[in-house]
C-alpha cells in the first residue's frame, strides 16, 4: 500500500535536500517563517528564491522531479513537462535572444521536512509554480500556476502542442450550453483584462465580487459543465488532495467570461467559490499565450492549516 500524501511528500523534500550538496542545500534551504520567501508567487521569468534545476547534477534534479510529482496527477505532471518544454520552444521563436532554458525552474524548501511539524516547499519557473504547505501532517495545495506560451503551436492548421487545451475548450462548451439570460449574466466585459486578476500577489486583494452567472442559474448541462471545469482544475492535485478539495466546495460557484466568445479571440474567465478562485486568461500574443492558476483566497500558502495549528496548539 502506498504511503499517505505528506509521507510521500516528507521523504521526497528530505531525498532533494540529501541529494544536494552543500552550497545548493544551502541555496534551496528556507526557514519556514521567511514569509516573503515562502509566500512567492512569480510565473514570469524573474530572479525567485530556491535553487536552480540547471544547477544540480542528475540526481538532485530527479529528486526535485520526483518532489513535484507528489503534488500533481499524472496528467497534471504531463502538462507541467509540456511546460517546461516549451521555453526551448520560444526561445527559438525569440531568435534564441533571452536565453530561456528548460532547466531554468527553481525548488525552495521551508522548514525541515524530516523533523519538523510545519514545513512547505515550492517548485517554481517561467508559467509553472506549484507550492504545498504540510502543517501536523496535512497538506495546503495552493497555489497552483500553469501557463503556455505559445499555448498552441500549429502544423498544417493542426494543433501539434497545446498543453491547456481542455481548460479552454471546456470554458466554451459551457458558454455554448448557456440559454440567452445566462450567457448574458456570464459575460462581464466585453474586453478581457490584460492578465489574471490576482497575479502574482501573495495575498489576493478581496474578498473578490463574485461575478458572473451563478451554477443554480444554469441549467442541468450548464451545471455539469461548470461541475467538470472546477473538477479540471482540481485534478491537477494529487486524488485524495482533489477529493477532500471537492468537497470543501458547496456547489456556489460563479462563472464569469470577458472578452470575445469567438474562438482565438482574447478571452478571460474565473471561477469563484467557497475559498476557491480559478482564473484562466489568453490575452497577450493575440490570443496565443495562457495564464491559468487555482487559488484559496483564504487559505493560500497553508493559512487554513496553520489557523488550525495555533487554534490546537492554544487550547
Amino acid at each position: 500500500m502506498e504511503d499517505p500524501l505528506p509521507e510521500q511528500m516528507r521523504r521526497a523534500a528530505g531525498g532533494l535536500l540529501a541529494a544536494l550538496d552543500e552550497p545548493a542545500r544551502s541555496r534551496a534551504a528556507y526557514r519556514f517563517d521567511d514569509t516573503a520567501a515562502r509566500r512567492w508567487l512569480e510565473y514570469r521569468p524573474l530572479p525567485r528564491p530556491g535553487v536552480c534545476l540547471d544547477d544540480l547534477d542528475r540526481a538532485g534534479r530527479k529528486a526535485a522531479h520526483r518532489l513535484l510529482a507528489t503534488a500533481l496527477s499524472p496528467a497534471a505532471y504531463a502538462q507541467a513537462m509540456a511546460i517546461v518544454a516549451l521555453e526551448e520552444v520560444l526561445d527559438r521563436a525569440e531568435g534564441w535572444r533571452r536565453g530561456r532554458h528548460s532547466g531554468d525552474y527553481w525548488v525552495a524548501v521551508f522548514g525541515d521536512p524530516e523533523r519538523d511539524d510545519r514545513w512547505a516547499w515550492r517548485l517554481e519557473g517561467h508559467h509553472l509554480s506549484v507550492s504545498m504547505t504540510v502543517v501536523d501532517d496535512q497538506v495546503s495545495p495552493a497555489p497552483v500556476f500553469f501557463g503556455a506560451n505559445p499555448a498552441t503551436v500549429r502544423h498544417a492548421g493542426r494543433p501539434v502542442s497545446r498543453p491547456l487545451a481542455v481548460e479552454e475548450d471546456l470554458a466554451h462548451a459551457l458558454l455554448d450550453a448557456m440559454g440567452p439570460a445566462a450567457r448574458s449574466a456570464a459575460i462581464i466585459a466585453d474586453e478581457a483584462p490584460g492578465d489574471i486578476v490576482s497575479a502574482t500577489r501573495p495575498r489576493v486583494d478581496g474578498p473578490l465580487e463574485p461575478l458572473g452567472v451563478p451554477a443554480d442559474r444554469l441549467g442541468p448541462t450548464g451545471r455539469a459543465l461548470l461541475d467538470q471545469l472546477v473538477a479540471l482544475y482540481l485534478d491537477r492535485l494529487p486524488p485524495e488532495l482533489a477529493i477532500r478539495e471537492a468537497a470543501r466546495i458547496d456547489g456556489g460557484a460563479h462563472f464569469a467570461w470577458a472578452g470575445p466568445t469567438r474562438r482565438g479571440q482574447r478571452h478571460y474567465y474565473r471561477v469563484q467559490g467557497d475559498d476557491l478562485l480559478i482564473e484562466y486568461d489568453n490575452t497577450a500574443d493575440d490570443g496565443n499565450h495562457v495564464h491559468t492558476v487555482l487559488r484559496r483566497p483564504a487559505s493560500d500558502f497553508g493559512d487554513d492549516v496553520l489557523a488550525a495549528h495555533h487554534r490546537e496548539a492554544h487550547r
